[in-house]
């Protein structure tokens, strides 16, 4: 069973910066199967977006996906974590915060990201979140 981050991190996340729209993100997170980016300014990490983010803080608000910038909806207030941190870090800050998806970040800049189905499968890879998790991506 692994015990730091490293070891069960989806690595080289996705990054935008602050100033890219709603649309570019979307974009992203379907080209690369994901459902997260990490949002940058200055190269320094400001946030995340997550598609549920795309669909409650743009789509049902009626805000323009083309026009939002990424700066006025990621959540900046992030639950983070190194590569070095015990495994168990993560699965507090998701019990604690109530996030999906935990960046994680040395000196400052995003080098990965550990989510629920991550941590379900360092867990209990016999679990329903585990199997979702591990399966391909719907198209």
């Amino acid at each position: 069973m692994a015990q730091k981050i490293r070891d069960i991190m989806t690595s080289s996340p996705v990054t935008l910066d602050a100033d890219s729209t709603v649309n570019e993100a979307a974009k992203a997170m379907k080209q690369n199967n994901i459902g997260d980016v990490i949002v940058l300014s200055n190269g320094q990490v400001k946030g995340i977006v997550t598609d549920r983010d795309l669909a409650v803080r743009v789509l049902a608000e009626g805000r323009s996906p083309q026009d939002t910038k990424l700066a006025e909806i990621c959540s900046g207030d992030l639950a983070a974590v190194s590569p070095d941190d015990d495994v168990d870090r993560a699965i507090q800050l998701v019990r604690e915060r109530a996030v999906r998806r935990v960046p994680v970040i040395q000196n400052g800049k995003a080098v990965g990201v550990v989510s629920i189905g991550d941590l379900a499968i360092e867990r209990d890879q016999r679990s329903a979140l585990a199997d979702v998790s591990a399966a391909a991506p719907n198209s």
